[in-house]
């Protein structure tokens, strides 16, 4: 059985040897279970699917969700977990989940267990299938099922920061502009209207585009406009018809997504093309000015910054619940095949957040 009172540098290396590819999170969500229900601490205790859910009723003023995701990437070879000294990175944690995000899982784990009077009611969310489409998603899952265990008054996602807490996230927006024309050999071009010519327009709109930055609760939030895909061609004779770019929009909190997209279309305006938006997510206001989340924000003694980048803290916002992210690990080194995490990270976090949850 897991031992959620170890270390959680020993906690996150036992979840990170037990694999757990999105859809296969089974063996790992009854191991979770299992040690949670060893526990004298008084949880409640419900599962949900491949997710593990907790909380405390102590009739505290206030209740903190700390939720992660128990699911990762593919294995690359990666596994089991390895440690290593070097005189560059110091103590350091190899392997698949030990960024993204065992070790804030493993912090959340040995918390929940430790604490002994915790000063704010607890509720621990550990979810299935966070790596992959938004529609299997276990958060969603019991967001519909289970709305009630999603209450609180600050919701701490362990996501990797490095040590920071990243507050709010960014939104996203995908749209596909296509321009059309006329198909004809390309010996003859003349009797043609190349669409792929069309795009040109497009792109030097991107190119020129000045991306706006705005400070939210002391985050600034820089947002971006680029093309990430272009499609069109017929083949090596034949003038196109049709070519369209793909545009993502990744926009700042105080935008909706249907703000976000009116900004889309103005930066367009005048070009002769069709835009279809085909993906959108709301980013997360950070809510820092929020009781709960300002003690937290103090506790780690104002170590904050805008999240760049979308994470299920959107779900919680939009519940009208202050929502930031804190955990170990660099979030450029996820999903990399030699992911890593210094372990002076790990017992920093479980610190700070021990601190934060006892006072």
């Amino acid at each position: 059985m897991l031992d959620l009172r170890s270390d959680p540098i020993a906690l996150t290396a036992a979840l990170v040897d037990i694999p757990s590819e999105s859809r296969h999170e089974a063996r790992i969500a009854d191991e979770v279970e299992a040690a949670l229900r060893a526990q004298t601490c008084g949880f409640e205790i419900v599962r949900d699917g491949d997710a593990v859910l907790a909380r405390t009723n102590l009739g505290r003023p206030t209740r903190v969700l700390l939720a992660g995701h128990l699911d990762t990437v593919p294995v690359a070879g990666n596994l089991p977990s390895r440690r290593t000294i070097t005189a560059d990175e110091g103590d350091v944690l190899h392997g698949c989940g030990t960024v993204d995000m065992k070790s804030g899982v493993a912090v959340f784990l040995h918390l929940a267990a430790t604490l002994t009077e915790p000063a704010h009611d607890l509720t621990c969310v550990f979810y299935d299938c966070e790596e992959i489409e938004a529609a299997a998603n276990g958060l969603g899952r019991i967001e519909r099922n289970l709305p009630e265990w999603l209450a609180g008054d600050l919701a701490i996602l362990g996501e990797p920061t490095g040590g920071y807490i990243e507050a709010g996230c960014q939104g996203t927006l995908r749209v596909v502009v296509t321009a059309t024309g006329t198909r004809a050999h390309s010996a003859r071009s003349w009797l043609g209207d190349n669409a792929i010519h069309k795009l040109g327009a497009v792109l030097n709109r991107l190119a020129a585009y000045q991306p706006r930055s705005i400070d939210i609760d002391g985050c600034v939030y820089r947002e971006g406009l680029s093309a990430v895909r272009i499609d069109g061609g017929v083949a090596g004779n034949v003038i196109p018809d049709a070519a369209s770019v793909t545009v993502n929009f990744r926009f700042a909190p105080d935008r909706t997504p249907h703000e976000a997209l009116i900004h889309v279309q103005e930066v367009f305006d005048g070009l002769h093309v069709t835009i279809e938006q085909t993906d959108a997510a709301a980013g997360a206001l950070p809510g820092l000015t929020a009781p709960a989340a300002a003690a937290l924000v103090a506790a780690a003694d104002g170590q904050v910054r805008a999240k760049y980048g979308w994470t299920d803290v959107s779900r919680f916002a939009a519940r009208g619940i202050p929502a930031v992210n804190y955990g170990p690990g660099d979030p450029n080194l996820a999903h990399t095949v030699d992911e890593r995490v210094p372990v002076g990270q790990i017992s920093a976090v479980a610190g700070l957040l021990r601190g934060f949850l006892s006072s």
